[in-house]
């Protein structure tokens, strides 16, 4: 019997590897990923797994997938119980600067026991088609249409995940068969893409035309976790890789690491096959998937978030020096304000590693990769909410403030 955590670590894995051929920078975005990761180590032996070990931070991994339709976000649901992962949070990437016409949730263990044994995440957008601000009801008719008439995900498949959620595991054969259907589903297809089609979404979004532009879904991106992003960063560039202009989320200090940074490398020109308005095939290429990679810090509550929220927004040019100047400059600040979750076992303080998304950090990467922005139509946006959200695909979307309270909490006792 394979477990459900097990499946997961065999679902990340196989990932990574199908990942690896089909972008090779990714497999080197790897191998200096694990080359930082040892140097810190060495060179911070006491501090460099005050946020997990090292056997956790080198197979973590967080993917992106985008799909069309509430229908196949609620089989994505399907599909990932099965790997003992839940939808956690919502992002409306429409509200960035500039906008994407999606809204997000992120889907990963929930139990921190699990989250110890494979935290894997696949962070998982969803088109909004009916909002007027990127889809004239034209558009909206024709792209419904095109997305009503495929199926990514086949019965089979999501049968397995059931049994898999329902059982807490399969047994080998199944799991094998499981783990090797899922991955499949994520491969780029080498079908040809109506090109016509694909530059016609491509007007309105880059994202659009990459969710509702093909017949099936791939991952996107596949982020391995580094213990120095900066690090990291400037051996990228070393290699000559290019990299996006910036690290995202928060400035670089010497206090606690908190939330999430991130950067990727640009994506990369792959060649894609296009079928031509009279019948013919012709080469080319597209440009919608990089190699992204994180450093997690430590998760910050309401009010700690809102202060990081403030000093991000005030002065961009200065960021740093507000952050020296107004942000808990250490562990014990962090919990002296509240602002940050920690457990507490014998006596003993543990940070609460931070594993869910920022939504700008995340528009960023998504802007930093395409070549052109989002325009937007002069219209009112369609609402959307975590509770809409999880109508859609029929199940709660849990608020991640409440997953790090709870276990901030049931760390402390009943004397508590």
């Amino acid at each position: 019997m394979a477990e459900i955590h097990e499946l997961r670590s065999r679902f990340a894995a196989a990932l990574s590897r199908m990942y690896g051929r089909e972008v090779p920078e990714y497999t080197t975005l790897v191998d200096v990923t694990e080359q930082v990761n040892a140097d810190f180590l060495a060179a911070h032996p006491d501090t460099a797994e005050r946020l997990g070990s090292i056997g956790r931070v080198t197979a973590e991994r967080h993917g992106a997938i985008r799909v069309g339709t509430p229908s196949e976000m609620h089989d994505v649901a399907v599909l990932f119980a099965g790997f003992g992962m839940y939808p956690v949070g919502f992002y409306d990437l429409r509200e960035a600067t500039p906008p994407v016409p999606v809204v997000s949730t992120a889907f990963r263990p929930i139990d921190p026991d699990e989250l110890a044994r494979n935290p894997f995440r696949v962070f998982t957008s969803m088109l909004t088609t009916s909002d007027r601000r990127f889809f004239d009801a034209d558009l909206q008719r024709q792209l419904d249409g095109f997305l009503s008439r495929r199926r990514l995900f086949p019965d089979v498949l999501l049968s397995l995940a059931r049994r898999a959620a329902d059982d807490g595991g399969l047994d080998a054969p199944q799991a094998q068969r499981f783990v090797t259907l899922a991955t499949s589903v994520f491969e780029l297809s080498h079908e040809p893409v109506d090109l016509g089609w694909y530059r016609e979404l491509e007007q309105v979004s880059a994202v659009a035309a990459d969710i509702g532009g093909v017949g099936s879904t791939h991952i996107n991106h596949l982020t391995p976790r580094v213990l120095d992003i900066d690090d990291l960063y400037a051996r990228m560039s070393a290699r000559g890789i290019a990299m996006i202009d910036r690290i995202q989320g928060p400035p670089r200090w010497d206090g606690p690491a908190v939330l999430l940074r991130q950067t990727s490398f640009r994506a990369l020109a792959e060649p894609r096959r296009f079928a031509l308005p009279d019948g013919s095939v012709t080469d080319g290429e597209l440009r919608v998937r990089f190699g992204e990679v994180e450093a997690r810090g430590i998760a910050l509550t309401p009010s700690g978030r809102e202060l990081y929220d403030e000093l991000m927004d005030a002065d961009p040019s200065n960021t740093k020096g507000l952050w020296d100047k107004r942000f808990p400059a250490s562990e014990d600040e962090l919990e002296k304000h509240e602002a940050a979750y920690f457990t507490y076992h014998g006596g003993v303080r543990e940070p609460i590693v931070y594993e869910d998304f920022l939504p700008k950090s995340a528009a960023g990467i998504f802007r930093s990769n395409l070549d052109t922005d989002t325009p937007t139509f002069d219209a009112s946006g369609t609402e959307f909410s975590r509770s809409s959200l999880a109508a859609a695909i029929g199940r709660d979307v849990h608020d991640p403030y409440e997953l790090y309270r709870r276990q901030q909490e049931q760390s402390r006792g009943p004397e508590r």
